[in-house]
């Protein structure tokens, strides 16, 4: 017995819903199946080959729909969850009872973990700790901006090493420990602490680069680090710099994509007007309401200014 399980891949939640899911599915179902990963990416062009279901049971977890006859389970949280008109009313006819979707909820994790109670009876409390914590990183539930930026609890560093390692094999060992262990068992393992300690230093590095870089106007924060290679950045530096800010916008490169990120102040004093999920699917992306993500191909870098350009002038409008 096999299992795929495909999951948003350098997400702390993503990781994490995988995770939980395993040890449901395994405790519940398949005590002996094989589990095997595959990370997925937000990409310009998105589409889901058939082979990505290559198990006997296919599982999707805080990721978009496919409507691919050989998915068994998907759970998802975000409102830009399907491809498609035609890929939402594919879900709507779906009697499985095993296809979820509930953008209310902050993170997936929890969204998987409520339904295996609900739904199954199943528990697992020795996840629980898991489940919490991905609540607050995916719903950026911290105290204040320089909680999120300090970085010091276990599952917080782990999401640094999670968003910043280098392909996905390393995810998915956090992945198959995360199942089982205490988070602060992982982050102490000497193989994440060897990544762990270049990722922090370079984190400190990037808090003095997007100073430089920021241009903070009318409560939006605007900058551009395509020329500084910095592919990942932790989101909440901006409000960390400037406090008084309601959003962000900026524009990024990786090995895969050109990026733009948009998101809001956690803290924010004022009301948040704009859901930045319904813009960024005006160009291609999508997310939550409080936070969201357009990605362009590689190389379309003045594509992405334009966009980012045009959002930061509505934001600030």
């Amino acid at each position: 017995m096999r299992v795929r399980v495909l999951y948003h891949d350098h997400c702390f939640d993503g990781a994490a819903s995988a995770a939980f899911f395993t040890r449901f599915n395994q405790d519940k179902f398949h005590p002996d199946a094989e589990y095997v990963y595959t990370g997925m990416a937000h990409k310009a062009s998105q589409i889901f080959e058939d082979s990505l279901f290559d198990g006997d049971e296919n599982a999707i977890v805080d990721f978009k729909y496919s409507p691919n006859e050989k998915l068994t389970w998907w759970f998802d949280h975000h409102q830009s969850a399907f491809l498609s008109p035609e890929d939402a009313e594919h879900f709507k006819r779906d009697t499985s009872g095993r296809k979820m979707f509930d953008p209310s909820f902050r993170s997936c994790t929890k969204y998987i973990a409520t339904l295996a109670e609900k739904h199954w009876g199943y528990r697992a409390p020795d996840l629980d700790q898991l489940v919490a914590w991905a609540d607050i990183i995916d719903g950026a539930q911290y105290a204040n901006a320089k909680e999120a930026v300090d970085m010091k609890a276990a599952a917080m560093k782990l999401t640094l090493v999670i968003e910043g390692s280098k392909g996905s094999d390393i995810v998915q060992k956090i992945i198959r420990w995360m199942a089982h262990e205490r988070l602060e068992a992982i982050i102490e393992k000497p193989e994440i602490q060897e990544l762990f300690q270049p990722l922090y230093a370079r984190h400190l590095r990037s808090v003095g680069i997007i100073q430089e870089r920021s241009e903070h106007k009318d409560g939006v924060v605007f900058f551009d680090l395509v020329e500084d290679g910095l592919d990942g950045y932790n989101k909440f530096i901006p409000y960390y710099l400037f406090p008084e800010s309601l959003y962000t916008v900026s524009v990024s490169v990786s090995t895969f994509r050109t990026k733009v990120s948009v998101g809001s102040n956690p803290w924010a004093g004022k009301p948040l007007v704009h859901n930045l999920a319904s813009i960024c699917e005006r160009y291609g992306g999508g997310g939550h309401p409080k936070v969201g993500a357009i990605s362009f191909e590689i190389g379309q870098i003045e594509q992405a200014r334009k966009a980012a350009a045009e959002i930061t002038a509505e934001l600030r409008g």
